[in-house]
């Protein structure tokens, strides 16, 4: 039986600022990549999603980013390696503390907004990133782009890697994520996105942008938490996985 994850960018709020429905979303996804505080997040917020994830046995990583809460960490930047290998042990860190506290434990590391899309293909800034992982925890694994080169350098550096499909995200004819900047880039259609998703977990393929269709080799599938009408979107997408004969299951270790 075919069996994929389904994860959303969660823990995403700040003090007085609320961002997405985490609790309406951990009924549905099996993982949370859940906000380290560097672009989104505060850590009393962060806690109380923690532990409506453990409640759940929905499993846990950390969604590490730029230090860069004004833009949400979705604007490029040019660190250094020793800055960037640093800042990634932080928020792992970080994490686990807070993992520990509400009964949970981090499985997983996402990279977030820029620094996910950047290490996708900047060999040096993906080494940083793959040494501050390696440095907490080599048992920790790596979601990253399906396709993308950033997984084989992980693998080769002796990380376990899983390929990552975007529900709610527009694709190249390349396999690269269109640009937010572009028209098109973010879909809406919750219906029409558990289809795609719905073939992309069947056959293994889904439409590019201009209409071409791209293979695409995918472990989870992600719908961002703060876009809106993602609670149905995660739930369409969910009951299309679940009615084309697909368990929905997390890869990585649950709560507990």
């Amino acid at each position: 039986m075919t069996s994929i994850d389904l994860n959303s960018d969660l823990g995403e709020g700040y003090g007085a600022w609320k961002m997405g429905d985490d609790e309406a979303m951990l009924d549905i996804v099996s993982s949370a990549n859940v906000a380290c505080g560097f672009h989104a997040g505060d850590p009393q917020g962060i806690l109380t999603t923690l532990r409506q994830a453990a409640a759940r046995g929905v499993a846990v990583g950390a969604h590490v980013s730029y230090p860069d809460r004004v833009g949400f960490g979705r604007r490029p930047m040019d660190v250094t390696s020793a800055e960037l290998t640093a800042d990634v042990i932080y928020q792992i860190g970080a994490m686990q503390g807070l993992a520990t506290a509400a009964g949970t434990r981090v499985s997983y590391v996402k990279p977030h907004g820029a620094l996910y899309n950047t290490i996708a293909g900047d060999a040096r800034q993906a080494d940083a990133v793959i040494a501050g992982i390696r440095e907490v925890d080599p048992g920790l694994i790596l979601m990253g782009l399906a396709g993308a080169p950033i997984l084989s350098r992980a693998q080769e550096a002796g990380l376990a890697t899983v390929a990552e499909a975007f529900g709610d995200r527009a694709y190249t004819p390349q396999g690269h994520l269109v640009s937010r900047r572009e028209a098109g880039a973010v879909l809406h259609d919750a219906k029409m996105v558990a289809a795609r998703m719905v073939r992309l977990a069947t056959e293994g393929v889904i439409e590019a942008i201009d209409g071409s269709t791209l293979t695409l080799k995918a472990d989870s599938i992600c719908v961002h938490g703060d876009s809106a009408g993602a609670v149905q979107m995660a739930q369409h997408i969910r009951e299309g996985l679940i009615a084309a004969g697909v368990t929905v299951a997390p890869f990585a270790p649950e709560a507990g």
